[in-house]
Order: structure tokens, then sequence, then C-alpha cells
């Protein structure tokens, strides 16, 4: 469900319409990128969607388990786990919603859970971008203003996630044009930092790749470093292109929900919401995040980083260099993987 939908400006008819709503909570009167959910449509759309999800989180939480058995600990392995789990959840509050179009409070549920759900890729995403940062600029990468840097962008998206959660509830409640408005504002402000957020990682990684020095530069992991930025690009491409279409549609200006935007259209929720996330799920998922941006527990400093790579060396030497890699073949530690290159 779109934030637009959630509160803004009310023309005359919405509102007349919200005089004659009983509550709280309330309907909310605006279009909503992908509208009401349907049984004859978005049901059926949106029950493959939960299967990819529900999947991937098996997929990943299946990595996460076997990978501590041996004493690989790589809790982003959990997260994506988070990540898919709570875009399941968003799947079953919409196929809900279709069966009870008329009930308010699960409409503000799958609100909800579609709101903040793709946070955690973002988070994802930048946490490998600092990693990357760190090996290509060990110096600068390992600074303590920079880690306070980024420790400041997580405490942003979580009082923004606070602060979105808390005022869109809270347009449910209230019929007052003002409060409504003020509602507009935070979520205005929150898709936008969320588009920022997501869309970080890319030019980051660029600034570091162009000031970084050509010698001492690190590598963690399997595979190149190449491999590790292209694959963060790919996945940042295409959580920020959701996320920067969807702050764009909420700055226009709202409409009544009998007259929505073709941008507001179900194909576009489904595009700019499921698709793209289930993409970048199953592409880190296939290509094994866990081994790929692993670093050695207890990293501190410049150097440590080093000590995976003499790991990943010494597997090539054992023979494993051209060993075919597959997911269902490779569910090892990272010292019993595969090498990429």
């Amino acid at each position: 469900m779109g934030l637009s939908s959630l509160s803004g400006r009310q023309d005359a008819q919405s509102g007349s319409s919200q005089s004659q709503q009983h509550g709280p909570p309330y309907a909310p009167t605006n279009a909503s990128l992908g509208g009401l959910p349907t049984v004859k449509l978005d049901v059926p759309i949106t029950s493959v969607f939960l299967g990819l999800f529900l999947l991937g989180a098996i997929g990943h939480m299946t990595v996460f388990q076997v990978n501590r058995k041996h004493g690989h600990n790589f809790v982003i392995s959990g997260a994506m786990f988070g990540f898919c789990m709570a875009r399941s959840v968003a799947c079953i509050m919409r196929i809900v919603w279709a069966n009870r179009p008329r009930s308010v409070p699960i409409a503000l549920a799958a609100s909800i859970f579609v709101l903040v759900g793709s946070v955690i890729g973002f988070i994802v995403n930048l946490n490998f971008a600092h990693r990357i940062i760190r090996a290509l600029n060990p110096k600068v990468g390992w600074h303590p203003a920079l880690k306070l840097t980024f420790i400041f962008i997580y405490c942003l998206v979580g009082i923004s996630i606070a602060l979105l959660v808390s005022f869109t509830v809270a347009s449910f409640y209230t019929l007052d044009p003002a409060k409504r408005r003020n509602t507009r504002d935070v979520q205005l402000y929150g898709s936008t930092v969320f588009a920022v957020v997501a869309f970080l990682p890319i030019p980051t990684v660029l600034v570091a790749l162009a000031t970084g020095p050509k010698t001492g530069r690190e590598n963690f992991g399997v595979g190149t470093i190449r491999s590790k930025i292209i694959l963060l690009f790919y996945g940042a491409t295409l959580l920020a292109l959701g996320a920067w279409f969807r702050a764009g549609t909420n700055y226009l200006t709202p409409r009544p929900a009998s007259r929505p935007r073709p941008d507001q259209s179900k194909a576009c929720f489904y595009v700019f919401y499921f698709t793209v996330e289930i993409l970048v799920i199953w592409t880190y998922l296939i290509f094994r995040i866990d081994q790929r941006y692993h670093v050695p527990d207890g990293s501190r400093g410049p150097g440590d980083y080093s000590k995976s790579v003499f790991y990943e060396m010494e597997t090539a030497k054992t023979g494993m260099r051209g060993r075919n890699y597959s997911f269902t073949s490779s569910l090892q530690p990272i010292c019993e993987g595969p090498v990429i290159y």
C-alpha cells in the first residue's frame, strides 16, 4: 500500500466521504500504490510472491544454520531471512485484506508491513558497502569517523521507521485535516530517507574506488573484489529503483481512491515492491553472499580482512579452484566451499 494513501490533502469529495465514515479507525480516502487488493486478481499474484518469499526464507535460514554449525557466523543470512519473512507477512496480510476489503485494521496492518519490510535490504547493502570500502581503502574504511557515520545512518533509519509507523497508525484514528497533513509530511520525509539510503551504497563504493590507493588493497571472503562490487551494485540498483519510484509517487498530488493515477496501478505495485525485492533475495542466495562477503571474526583494523584471503589461497592450492559452483553442492562453511572468480 502506498504512503500517499494513508494521509494527505483531501479534496471536496474525500472530505464529504470522511464525514460519513464510521470509526475510528477510518479508511484512507486517497488512492494508493496498488489500490484495494481483490480476490480475483491480487490473491493469485500475491500467493506466487508469498511462495517465493517463503522459499527464500528457507534458503537463507538453511545457509545460516549450516554455517553456524561449522563456526561460520554470517548474521546477514539471518537478516535476509528476516527480510523474506517480513515480506511473507505483508503478502499474507494483503491476501486477508482482499478477502475482507472493509476491514480497516487489516488494511492498516498490511500497509505497515509493506511500508517497512524493504528497509532490511537497504541495511544489508550498506553493510556490504562498508566492508568493500574497508577493503579498497583500509585507512579510511577503518577510520572511527566513517564507522560513526554508518552508525548514524542506521539510527536515522530506525528513527524514521518509528516515526512512519506511529504517524501512519495515528492517521487512521483521526479525521483532522491538519493532523493528516502532518502525517503526510512525515511520510514524505520517510520515503525520501529510504530512497537515499537505498542508493547510498553505490556512490560510497564509487568514491572509494576513485580515491583509494592502488596498492595496499585487501580482499575478503571468496571471489574477487570486482565480483563483490558488481553484485552489490546489482542489488542496490534494484532496491533503489523501487524506493525512488515509491518516493516519487508520494510527492505527487494525492488523488481520491476512485481516480488513481497510472503510476498507482497494480502492475507498478508488484514490480516496484515485490519483483525487485525477490530478484535481490534470490540472487543473493544463489551467489552465496555468506561466502562472498564473509570477513574474519574479530576484524578491527587494516590487515584483518586479509586473513580470509589467505584461507582462500590455501583452498585454491588444494585443488578447489576448478570445481563447478552450485548452490546445492556448496552448503559448507567458507573454509570448505569453492573459490569463485
